[in-house]
């Protein structure tokens, strides 16, 4: 979505990671981030969000080896994770009101919105 934010002057978009602070430049760095990247290293945001840790089985499944087998096969270096595996991720958008108007938890990190879901549901935030 970051090669679309344009089309979105009014929105704001922001990613959340639960690495320290002191982590967080070289991880906007390496994804190379268009939007800025909080820190949350308790997890606030993500319990307030419901965006919980998944089991091992959840988080290791066919799609996310296939995933890897992806990365892999195209050149990625597969790094030695240094943070918590299990803790999953999540896409939420809120309204201008500030009420969650849409909110995507999935039950393992291969799981994901496509742009076109994440942009439908902005537009329906207004």
């Amino acid at each position: 979505m970051g090669e679309r934010l344009d089309e979105f002057p009014a929105v704001a978009v922001a990613a959340v990671a639960f690495a320290p602070v002191e982590l967080l430049a070289a991880h906007r760095l390496r994804l190379a981030l268009p939007f800025p990247l909080l820190a949350d290293p308790e997890r606030i945001i993500y319990r307030r969000f419901g965006i919980g840790r998944g089991s091992l089985t959840d988080v290791w499944s066919l799609g996310t080896l296939k995933l890897y087998w992806d990365l892999l096969r195209r050149g990625r270096k597969l790094r030695v994770p240094g943070q918590d595996t299990r803790q999953l991720g999540g896409d939420i958008v809120i309204d201008g009101d500030g009420r969650l108007a849409f909110a995507f938890r999935p039950r393992s990190p291969d799981l994901r919105p496509t742009v076109g879901e994440l942009i439908a549901a902005v537009e329906r935030a207004g």
